[in-house]
């Protein structure tokens, strides 16, 4: 089934991706909403030690989970034209790769307990390994969908796939289930992604393991699935290290507080880079490379608005956050926040980055920034450990300094971008954001005794209107330029058959 667009009009690009974004970081908020309110409740219930387990496991389970096949199907994305066969094709590697990728995993479950000298840590990854089965029905259904530009109904499977997770991790805490609650709600999150992804992209379910033709998409895709290695080394170092300095309870508290720092840059940041590759990739295709640098710098102002106020919030509320959010016995991430969130400015911003090296045919820069990655990173955790848990989180601020530098150095040239370009759209929101931290931190000083969601709820309030007072006295043409991203919806244009 050849694809063929018709000889209708369609909307502009700019307005497939102002829809793509509202769709798909809309949704992704209701699906986060969805997903913290059991995550708080499970974080209630469950003990350290459990998080800590979870930890331990994750590493191999993100090891292997580099090597997926995702960036065979991210492929796809920027072909011109994709056959019913090559999709098939597509399948039938994905099926073979995570095949091999589960049994793997089920055979060297019991050396990653024998590292953190926890036995446990063999039942959970053997059971953990399930989840590579449906990978192959994720994975291609959002190559095809982004193809399409259409991120509405992936948002609605995502939103599904986050209630069955939801409901599956609250039974589990409910339940006494301890740490297996943290193994089965992923697992029933995955599966109703794969049943609804392959549903609404219409994709092929039966595989073809001739893959005669199919070479430079596997190249293609094997460069970046080298670069994923390189980024787990880069971001797992941390536990690795950690799992054999730490006791379980440390780990938990370590890991617990760099899952709430990183919550942006996980979890709002790739669904805004999902949009951007697809449309760096249209504009590849349509010639229009040469807008590289202005797309990049309009995303990098978008993110950034919202970013870094929201890191400089985290900072300064993290003494009433912690204990409203997480309860009294977590308060050991309290000095975390602060140092942590620093550090995952700077890794919001340079993860920008390789969505719009990649779409342009270079997917070798982010390949060299991740092997620095993986040398600096480590690096930065072996002398941290030295101080504990806080040595950790300063591990982070001083290796994502470094490799956000080398980001923007190795993109400049591909990209066409001016240093003083980056300048002009960071500084406006950065600057906003340090008076809105300046001010909130000497208002919770001056705050009498109260509880903690009284002084969480003022500062929140507080923190917005200094923020976005500041903003419009610094840069009045960032809440515009936000402001009509949402509103147009771009014209109409005229689209050739392929």
């Amino acid at each position: 089934m050849a694809e063929a667009d018709p000889l209708t009009s369609r909307p502009s690009l700019a307005a497939q991706v102002r829809t793509a974004v509202i769709w798909r970081s809309g949704s992704q908020v209701l699906t986060q909403i969805v997903s913290w309110c059991s995550t708080l409740i499970v974080i209630r219930l469950l003990a350290p030690e459990d998080y800590g387990l979870f930890a331990m496991a994750q590493v191999m389970l993100t090891l292997l989970s580099t090597l997926n096949g995702w960036g065979l199907a991210s492929a796809l994305i920027r072909e011109e034209h994709v056959s019913e066969e090559r999709l098939r094709q597509t399948l039938g590697m994905l099926i073979l790769l995570n095949c091999g990728l589960a049994l793997t995993q089920f055979l060297a479950a019991p050396l990653v307990a024998a590292w953190f000298e926890q036995p446990l840590v063999t039942e959970l990854l053997r059971v953990q390994s399930l989840l590579y089965l449906a990978v192959p029905f994720c994975a291609l259904p959002h190559a095809i969908l982004s193809r399409r530009m259409d991120f509405r109904r992936p948002a609605q499977v995502r939103l599904a796939a986050a209630l069955a997770g939801a409901t599956t991790a609250l039974t589990g805490a409910l339940s006494g289930w301890g740490v297996w609650t943290l193994v089965c709600a992923p697992m029933a999150m995955l599966l109703t992604e794969a049943i609804g992804m392959t549903w609404a992209a219409r994709a092929p379910i039966r595989p073809s393991f001739r893959f005669t033709g199919a070479g430079h998409i596997a190249g293609f895709g094997g460069v970046m699935t080298a670069t994923q290695i390189f980024w787990f080394v880069q971001s797992q170092a941390d536990v690795m290290i950690a799992g054999r300095v730490l006791d379980a309870h440390s780990l938990g508290v370590y890991t617990t507080g760099l899952f709430l720092a990183q919550l942006l840059a996980a979890k709002f940041v790739p669904p805004i880079n999902e949009v951007a590759y697809a449309a760096y990739a249209r504009q590849q295709g349509e010639r229009t490379a040469d807008q590289g640098a202005a797309a990049l710098l309009a995303t990098i102002r978008l993110v950034m608005l919202v970013g870094l106020p929201a890191y400089a919030g985290l900072a300064v509320v993290a003494p009433v956050l912690v204990p409203v959010l997480l309860g009294e016995k977590w308060t050991g991430i309290v000095p975390l926040l602060p140092i942590l969130a620093g550090a995952m400015a700077m890794l919001t911003l340079q993860i920008l980055f390789s969505p719009a090296t990649n779409a342009r045919g270079f997917p070798g820069i982010a390949l060299k920034v991740t092997m620095l990655g993986a040398v600096v990173m480590p690096g930065a955790f072996l002398i941290g450990s030295q101080w504990g848990v806080t040595g950790f989180a300063w591990g982070w601020v001083g290796g994502m300094a470094v490799l956000t530098a080398a980001t923007i150095q190795l993109s400049r040239g591909v990209l066409g971008l001016e240093l003083g370009g980056l300048v002009r759209a960071i500084l406006p929101p950065l600057a906003a954001a340090l008076v809105m931290a300046g001010g909130v931190a000497l208002a919770l000083r001056a705050l009498p005794p109260v509880m903690p969601l009284a002084a969480l709820g003022a500062a929140v309030l507080l923190g917005v209107a200094l923020y976005l007072g500041a903003l419009q006295l610094i840069a009045p043409d960032r809440l515009a330029e936000a402001l009509r991203f949402l509103r147009e919806r771009g014209e109409a244009e005229p689209v050739p058959a392929e």
